[in-house]
């Protein structure tokens, strides 16, 4: 059965008119640019909310162009517009309503978001929980932060873990690793967790299964090269071990085995990276 909703809330120190301002106008700026977090990473190069009701929310694909190339993914349809209060709008992609609202909290304001299914629909992406995170990370540093989205570095790193929850907190405490959103508490399960090295990112994911003896497949790296179809003829014509050839899952990716059995993922860099 199709999960009916999903819903998350942050505190940010902003009033709601501004905190209303920074989540419309500055999404380029808080949205996280990791491997799967577009529709289409390997095209994506911004974000973008047209203000009042009937604007749309934008993945946007031409570099340096405006919305009127129309070279965008329309996620979604502004159906409730109230600056300072709240935004609604009807997705494009799935089929749920999200709503989030901004409420005066103890000097700040606290950004609610509820993603639901609507009636009859079968079809939901419940990324706001993972999503809305961001946004507070970048009300909390946006005053001495450079106006420019962070881009990911080229090479990251995969790591698996039985409880990936867990091991971010253990990676944040020990080691010192940090997130450009948050670490996840405990009790919490995000679909992936994202810990940042500079511009370089840690993906952790769940280890649902261990491969046999001699070597578990309990990490990997991933890297974006500019052409993937050329690349992946590459490696199939110089015996790498193909495991799963190009597919689609917002990123266009494939992974291979090395001589050792290491695994290696392989991604479609989007036209905005160095």
């Amino acid at each position: 059965m199709t999960k009916q909703s999903a819903s998350a809330s942050v505190e940010v120190a902003a009033d709601p008119a501004t905190a209303f301002r920074i989540f419309t106008d500055e999404i380029d700026l808080w949205w996280v640019r990791g491997p799967i977090n577009f529709f289409d990473a390997a095209r994506a190069v911004g974000m973008q909310i047209e203000p009042g009701v009937g604007g749309r929310i934008l993945e946007v694909y031409r570099p340096g162009s405006d919305t009127s190339d129309e070279d965008v993914l329309e996620l979604g349809k502004i159906t409730v517009w109230e600056p300072g209060s709240r935004l609604a709008y009807r997705s494009s992609v799935d089929d749920t309503d999200t709503e989030i609202r901004f409420e005066p909290f103890d000097g700040g304001t606290r950004v609610s978001v509820e993603q639901a299914l609507v009636q009859g629909g079968k079809k939901a992406f419940y990324f706001w929980p993972n999503v809305i995170p961001w946004f507070a990370a970048w009300a909390a540093r946006r005053e001495s932060a450079e106006r420019t989205p962070r881009e990911l570095d080229r090479l990251n790193v995969a790591l698996y873990y039985e409880d990936p929850t867990a091991a971010a907190r253990w990676l944040h405490t020990v080691f010192g690793l940090d997130s450009w959103d948050r670490i996840p508490a405990v009790g919490e399960q995000p679909s992936w967790i994202e810990l940042h090295v500079g511009i370089s990112a840690i993906l952790l994911f769940e280890l649902k299964e261990r491969a046999p003896e001699p070597r578990p497949v309990d990490h990997g790296v991933w890297i974006y090269v500019d052409d993937l179809d050329a690349h992946f003829a590459r490696s199939s014509e110089n015996g790498a071990k193909i495991v799963s050839e190009i597919r689609q899952h917002g990123y266009r990716c494939y992974e291979a085995d090395d001589l050792e059995g290491h695994r290696w993922t392989f991604a479609q860099a989007r036209p905005t990276m160095q």
